[in-house]
């Protein structure tokens, strides 16, 4: 007993190859994934579980306890600009707090950002859309999955503008505003068809300078400039629509933002003839717009003062319960919890030049190994 009692006791491969495949699968989804990937070369049958609807659950949200808020895979801000090595871009991981570079040498990206330069243009969980100017062409890929598709764009030569990468319960697709000579159109890709539709009733009252739409229950929102109101195009049946939500008063700037479960914010500037005094945050309740939040007085002041009251260059989004506010002109983000009710500033990235110029593009990707292209 004194000599068993020193030694772990080795497992009997006659129990354990007998052991049932569901209780195996819940015994690995135990493991850190880092851990369970590296696991993968191992044996085919563990390769396999990342193709196992079943094993995968275990990893969603709903199947934790602890934290029932938490992803599995880590989140990240993902960073864009013109000054970043073009094979790699840079990674916020909202889960640790550190960062990271995406590069594209250990990707499936690395065939075409050796044969051309690609622009990331949106983002939609784990799908990432990218440009192709050389091929004509967007690439929709998952990174996690390793999987990809190029989709040529609807003719040659094609200006496109408000491109919006959405997830849709069958697929996703892709919507922007193309500008052909004097007429403007809309087109909307479906990847259940793999085709693009046009729509020719295009509401002319949206500037040049709209960003991404926002979407919310199977509606894509966008603000329109002064008078300040909110259009919506639905995308299945390719109808704008105008909202009768009566927005809040003295507005100097509006910005939409979704949590992808229905529920609309709205982010705007309180003062007077184009001059923001204040920042405040509201929720949609029904028609009426309810006031979550105001920004700290010496939170809006370096905002305002870093954009030059330029507010086009001021863009939202949505990241696992934080909303952010961007700037083009600014390499830090504004963000808030909204489980906590604070506001902070994520602080630029290490790897940015101490010069930098214009165009910073800020997005949330939310790796899923489970989103197809």
């Amino acid at each position: 007993m004194a000599a068993m009692a020193g030694k772990s006791p080795e497992m009997d491969p006659r129990i354990w190859s007998r052991l049932p495949e569901e209780l195996l699968e819940h015994v690995l989804s135990f493991l850190p994934l880092k851990t369970f990937f590296n696991l993968l070369c191992t044996c085919k049958h563990f390769k396999s579980l990342i193709y196992s609807p079943s094993y995968l659950a275990k990893y969603s949200p709903s199947a934790s306890s602890s934290s029932p808020s938490s992803p599995a895979f880590s989140s990240f801000l993902l960073l864009s600009h013109p000054q970043f090595y073009h094979h790699q871009l840079p990674l916020y991981d909202s889960v640790l707090g550190n960062w990271r570079n995406l590069s594209f040498s250990r990707s499936i990206l690395l065939p075409y950002a050796a044969a051309t330069t690609i622009t990331l243009l949106s983002a939609a969980n784990g799908l990432l859309c990218f440009s192709l100017p050389n091929s004509s062409s967007f690439l929709v890929c998952n990174l996690l999955a390793g999987s990809s598709r190029v989709v040529k764009f609807p003719g040659y030569p094609f200006a496109f503008e408000m491109l919006t990468l959405v997830l849709t319960p069958n697929g996703y697709k892709i919507f922007m505003i193309a500008s052909e000579f004097s007429s403007r159109t809309v087109w909307v890709y479906d990847s259940r068809v793999h085709s693009w539709r046009e729509f020719q009733d295009f509401d002319p009252i949206l500037s040049d300078n709209c960003h991404q739409g926002v979407y919310s229950n199977g509606v894509l929102y966008f603000c329109t400039p002064e008078p300040f109101s909110i259009l919506g195009f639905v995308l299945e049946s390719g109808k704008w629509e105008r909202s009768g939500m009566e927005l809040p008063g003295e507005l100097t700037f509006v910005k939409l933002v979704s949590n992808g479960d229905g529920k609309l914010y709205l982010v705007g500037g309180i003062g007077r003839n184009g001059i923001s005094k204040s920042m405040k945050l509201w929720e949609l309740e029904g028609e009426n717009w309810v006031l979550v939040e105001s920004v700290p007085e010496f939170m809006c002041q370096k905002l305002f003062s870093v954009c030059y009251h330029n507010y086009e260059h001021v863009y939202c989004f949505w990241h696992q319960e934080t909303i952010c506010v961007c700037c083009y002109t600014w390499p830090e983000i504004l963000y808030y919890k909204i489980r906590r009710r604070t506001w902070h500033w994520l602080p630029k990235c290490p790897s940015l030049p101490d010069k930098w110029s214009c165009g910073f593009r800020w997005f949330s990707f939310v790796p899923e190994l489970y989103v197809q292209v």
